[in-house]
């Protein structure tokens, strides 16, 4: 059997138990698997000895920020097909024990040492985080904010609508259609409308009104600390550990003229005081970041910063109920420390606090449309991306886009936004019987 890709074609086949549901083509140029399926593209030998010291999702990663492996063709599709193949046809990655058993580890390790795949332990991708000190303390959760938002303003200012909104959107129609915006123009309905409704459910679910004063812990670049102070005429303060977010919602209010209606603060939500002091909490994909053990404590947070018969807005990612998302990619790049759960498990959490929730509405198909959008820019402004954060910080978000789109798609996680209310001492949550008086906030301005 010549060529190297015949060669790993076969091991990797025994190793699974199955056929590889993708094509390879290696370094030497040989080609093996199905023709019709997407092209893995083994660079260097380098990729395979990733695979040798990491063999799962992470050695993979690794070999693909790297740059020793590359996917010909569409990224989705690749993924779709590999997730398939282990989900349906029964694909695992072997033991020790039956590597031992079967001698499938020696055929390895002498295929390995013919294509010369085996020496030392490549380098690990720069980007990869190395999160230090205890899980979840102070300055631990600080440095990991700080390796994925504090990236650069600039880059996630190309990647994000004008909103700076970097959590689901709310498609109140489908994308593309034609939508007539409330200045009167008219066009395909889009991220930044979606971004916008998004926004103004929340404003709606809190049932804002002038001179009201609302806590928005994560607030990320601002986008709904901004939105409700301009429309909704609310004062908002905004909580955020990211030196590169908080200096931009301060410069966006300023821009704005509403410094008098916007406070920025950055700390950690453990530091927060002024309890019952508010009307309003909305706390937007951050729950995600606080940890497992610690979630009691950041729901009975968020119960005390509210006044009696004050709402609460969480919308937060959660575990699918088909398998739980995540992984070890994620971990290592994007937000290590990150814990999710089943929604339902959230619920208990916050009501076990003291609150009472009101509603829950699964928003999980409008993720799959609001990180597709984002990979299109990503792919459309590829050369802009890799001038500003380089080519392996870029691979990193091919994949980080492409996977999440398909954890979505696949049910293997979900994000949901969750109503709740501060009862008073007597159980009244001030909530009125028709949807309509719920949720009659009053706008300032379009």
């Amino acid at each position: 059997m010549s060529g190297a890709a015949p060669q790993i074609t076969r091991l990797v086949g025994e190793l699974l138990g199955g056929p590889l549901p993708v094509r390879l083509r290696a370094w030497d140029g040989s080609e093996s698997g199905p023709a019709d399926a997407p092209v893995l593209v083994l660079r260097h030998r380098r990729a395979l000895r990733h695979l040798v010291w990491q063999p799962d999702e992470l050695g993979l990663a690794r070999a693909y920020i790297s740059g020793d492996l590359a996917v010909e063709g569409d990224l989705a599709e690749g993924l779709r097909a590999v997730w398939g193949a282990v989900r349906e046809g029964g694909l695992r990655p072997p033991t020790a024990r039956s590597l031992v058993r079967d001698r499938t580890g020696i055929r390895a390790a002498r295929t390995a040492l013919r294509l010369g795949a085996l020496g030392p332990r490549p380098p690990r991708p720069r980007t990869e985080a190395r999160p230090e000190g205890a899980l979840h303390s102070k300055s631990r959760d600080e440095a990991v904010i700080a390796h994925h938002y504090d990236l650069s303003n600039d880059f996630y200012g190309l990647l994000l609508d004008p909103t700076m909104a970097y959590s689901c959107a709310h498609w109140a129609r489908e994308p593309g259609s034609r939508a007539v915006r409330e200045d009167g123009t008219a066009g395909a309905y889009g991220l930044h409308d979606a971004q916008r409704a998004k926004l103004d459910l929340i404003c709606r679910r809190l049932a804002l009104a002038p001179g009201m004063r609302l806590l928005d812990v994560g607030c990320g670049w601002g986008s709904l600390t901004l939105y409700a102070a301009e429309c909704y005429g609310v004062r908002v303060t905004a909580v955020t550990l990211a030196a590169e977010q908080a200096a931009h919602v301060r410069r966006q209010a300023a821009e704005r003229g509403l410094e008098e209606l916007v406070e920025v603060r950055r700390l950690d939500y453990r530091d927060l005081t002024g309890d019952g002091s508010y009307d309003a909490v909305a706390t937007v994909e951050m729950g995600e970041h606080v940890g497992d053990a610690e979630y009691p404590a950041f729901a009975a947070l968020l119960h005390r910063m509210l006044r009696p018969r004050g709402r609460l807005l969480v919308q937060q990612m959660s575990r699918g109920s088909v398998a739980p998302g995540g992984g070890a990619f994620i971990e290592a790049y994007i937000a290590p420390d990150m814990h999710m759960r089943p929604v339902g498990d959230t619920v208990t959490l916050l009501e076990n606090a003291g609150l009472e929730v009101r509603e829950v509405q699964s928003m999980r198909e409008d993720y799959v449309h609001t990180v597709r959008a984002w990979y299109r820019t990503l792919q459309e402004r590829w050369s802009e991306v890799v001038d500003l954060v380089g080519e392996e910080t870029a691979r990193v978000w091919q994949l980080y886009l492409v996977g999440g789109a398909l954890a979505f798609e696949e049910r293997r996680m979900g994000v949901d936004q969750l109503l709740a209310v501060r009862p008073t001492a007597g159980g009244e949550s001030g909530f009125a019987e028709s949807a309509a008086d719920r949720f009659g906030a009053q706008r300032v301005a379009a």
